[in-house]
């Protein structure tokens, strides 16, 4: 890719990236994803185990009439499991047309962020995929990992949650 053509691909991303963020933890980070996929907040109730379903698949709930599976964020990034405690919550979220829950240790801020305060994620190899990282971002005393939902929950894991949903 030419200094040209990689500037317009992270023109491409900081574009589609500027807005507000709900913040999260996991462990020692600070997280932070796109507001706008957020259905709801909730407390963490203990789910309805599913046959069959990958490990960070905690189960199901019934979310007013709507089956809604959950699945646990710091299982799926592959990150070292605490306890679940008073702070860990269920963000509800609305993921291409499919509403799923994700657990995770706590909530923090809604933050807006524009364009040119989030920086293209660096590309090297770690146990959490690039894909999954739009951006980062310092806020204050806190470096946010700017969150790809849509990557996050890959085709063939939505095509399996749509099918426990639907």
């Amino acid at each position: 890719m030419s200094f040209s053509e990689t500037q317009t691909h992270i023109g491409a991303i900081a574009s589609t990236t500027s807005g507000q963020y709900l913040t999260l933890r996991l462990g020692d980070e600070d997280y932070a994803i796109d507001i706008l996929r957020v259905q709801e907040i909730r407390s963490y109730e203990e789910p309805t185990r599913m046959v069959n379903a990958p490990a960070y698949v905690k189960g199901v709930v019934n979310l007013r009439g709507v089956i809604v599976p959950i699945i646990d964020l710091r299982m799926k990034l592959q990150l070292d499991k605490v306890a679940y405690n008073e702070f860990t919550v269920v963000i509800i979220l609305n993921v291409r047309g499919t509403v799923i829950g994700v657990v995770v240790d706590s909530v923090s801020d809604v933050v807006t962020l524009s364009a040119d305060q989030i920086s293209p994620a660096p590309q090297f190899d770690t146990t959490l995929d690039a894909r999954f990282i739009t951006g980062l971002s310092n806020v204050g005393d806190r470096m946010l990992i700017i969150m790809n939902m849509e990557a996050l929950m890959g085709s063939a894991e939505m095509g399996m949650l749509s099918s426990v949903s639907g």
